[in-house]
């Protein structure tokens, strides 16, 4: 590969001419040096050290973001957002996936600064773990002494910016729809139990069930991982326990999915016999059969909006952002029948 000596050479300049014009530099060069080095890069097919022009430049140019998992549909639509804003900006964005492991976010805060990036941006959930958060806020304090800026995506205990999907109200318009279907014997997919996001949702359903004089007892709740193939053993679990259920609540459209694939193997007709719910409006949310009543947030309007956050100028009070949930209607939910009470 190419060298910046090798420009330098080429272009008959000095290496800190060639450095100035390659990473942008605010000293001034003329235009037919510049013209010079810019035509020996094309020339030599020169690619510049990326940890050479963070030295070099005045700004940090880079932008960290941890999630969950970007493979799952959730994270995937709120990357779209975050790498349209970085786009735009013209940042690099680089992508940790912590895979709901505390220790390895942990981690990831210490290598992205490290790297000097701009902003760490955290898009997921956080956890009922006092400790974790303790030491997660120690470690972004460091970051943000050093002039870096950080944004979260969903309830986090950081005092900072933040940008909030509605979950818990999101999870009383699910509530109220089952209810207004006449459903009485519901049994709940949720998330992981650890989550901050799982117990907002939980919270939400309840709320609004008691607002119906109803319980949602905790033997009709199954927690899973928020993916298809627990969401499907969590659905056979309620089902095996109570076979009379007429709805199934999952709190993730993933989940919703995996309830859809074992009721279809067990030969039980949606929403003929059994009406399912989710809870995001993923894509694939309008592609299964049958179509998926969920709760819609703005999933790429999240990313969107953390990462203008986090790029532009602070305040002096934290920003929070909430996003409204709404509830879309669709062909898996249908008025109960038989009506049985608890």
């Amino acid at each position: 590969m190419a060298t910046l000596s090798d420009v330098a050479r080429r272009a008959g300049v000095s290496p800190a001419t060639a450095s100035r014009v390659i990473n942008g530099s605010s000293k001034p060069v003329t235009d037919e040096l510049r013209e010079r080095v810019l035509r020996a890069v094309a020339d030599l097919q020169y690619v510049p050290n990326a940890h050479a022009q963070l030295l070099a430049r005045s700004h940090r140019g880079a932008v960290g973001v941890i999630v969950h998992d970007v493979s799952d549909p959730y994270f995937s639509e709120i990357t779209r957002g975050l790498q349209r804003v970085a786009t735009d900006r013209g940042r690099l964005l680089m992508i940790c996936n912590s895979y709901r492991d505390p220790e390895r976010e942990l981690e990831y805060v210490e290598l992205l600064r490290g790297q000097q990036v701009a902003a760490i941006i955290l898009a997921g959930s956080g956890y009922h773990d006092p400790d974790f958060t303790r030491l997660l806020n120690g470690k972004l304090a460091a970051y943000e002494a050093t002039g870096g800026r950080v944004a979260v995506i969903g309830r986090h205990e950081h005092s900072g910016d933040a940008v909030m999907p509605d979950n818990r109200a999101g999870a009383r318009l699910l509530g109220e729809e089952i209810r207004r279907l006449g459903h009485e014997r519901v049994g709940v997919v949720a998330g992981p139990k650890m989550l901050t996001t799982t117990t907002d949702r939980l919270t939400g359903l309840r709320e609004a069930f008691a607002a119906h004089h109803r319980e949602l007892p905790e033997h009709r709740i199954r927690y899973a991982a928020f993916d298809r193939d627990t969401g499907a053993a969590a659905t056979a679990s309620l089902l095996d326990a109570e076979p009379e259920l007429t709805a199934i609540a999952a709190l993730n459209d993933s989940m919703a999915i995996g309830a859809l694939s074992l009721l279809r193997s067990r030969g039980i007709a949606v929403p003929g016999q059994v009406s399912v719910f989710g809870f995001d409006d993923m894509p694939m949310a309008r592609d299964v059969t049958p179509a998926l009543t969920t709760v819609r947030l703005p999933l790429v309007e999240l990313g969107t909006r953390a990462m203008a956050l986090a790029l532009d100028a602070g305040s002096a009070k934290p920003r929070v952002e909430s996003l409204a949930a709404e509830l879309v209607r669709r062909d898996s939910s249908a008025p109960a029948k038989g009506m049985a009470r608890y």
